[in-house]
C-alpha cells in the first residue's frame, strides 16, 4: 500500500519560513518524481515545485521561484519543501505527490498525500 505523509505545516507571519516534509512508503522512492501542489480556499489546486528521479532536476512555479526550495533524501524516502519569505497568498493546503514521469502536470501524479495546512498571516 502506497502512503505519502506530509508534515511541517502550521501558522507563520509574513516573511517567515517553514519546511514541509513528505515521507513515502510502498514505492521505490528513488524511481519517482516528487511534487508539491497547493490549494487555497476557493481556488483550484496548483503546481508548486517538483524534483525528478535520477538527476534531481527541479521545477518551480513562477510564484514561488527564488523563495521555495525542493529537495529529496532517497535514503529517508522523504521530500522537503523549504519555504522562505512567506506571503499571505501562500496560505493553502499543501500536498505532496509522486509520479514515475518527469512532469509538472497534476493529472500525471498517481499517488497523493492527505495535505498539510500552511497559514501565513500579514
Amino acid at each position: 500500500q502506497v502512503q505519502l505523509v506530509e508534515s511541517g505545516g502550521g501558522s507563520v507571519q509574513a516573511g517567515g519560513s517553514l519546511r514541509l516534509s513528505c515521507t513515502a512508503s510502498g514505492i521505490t522512492f528513488s524511481s519517482y518524481t516528487l511534487g508539491w501542489f497547493r490549494q487555497a480556499p476557493g481556488k483550484v489546486r496548483e503546481f508548486v515545485a517538483s524534483i525528478s528521479w535520477g538527476s534531481g532536476t527541479t521545477y518551480y512555479s513562477a510564484s514561488v521561484k527564488d523563495r521555495f526550495a525542493i529537495s529529496r533524501d532517497n535514503a529517508k524516502n522523504t521530500v522537503y519543501l523549504q519555504m522562505n519569505s512567506l506571503k499571505p497568498e501562500d496560505t493553502a493546503v499543501y500536498y505532496c505527490a509522486a509520479t514515475q514521469y518527469v512532469t509538472t502536470l497534476e493529472n500525471r501524479y498517481k499517488y497523493w498525500g492527505q495535505g498539510t495546512q500552511v497559514t501565513v498571516s500579514s
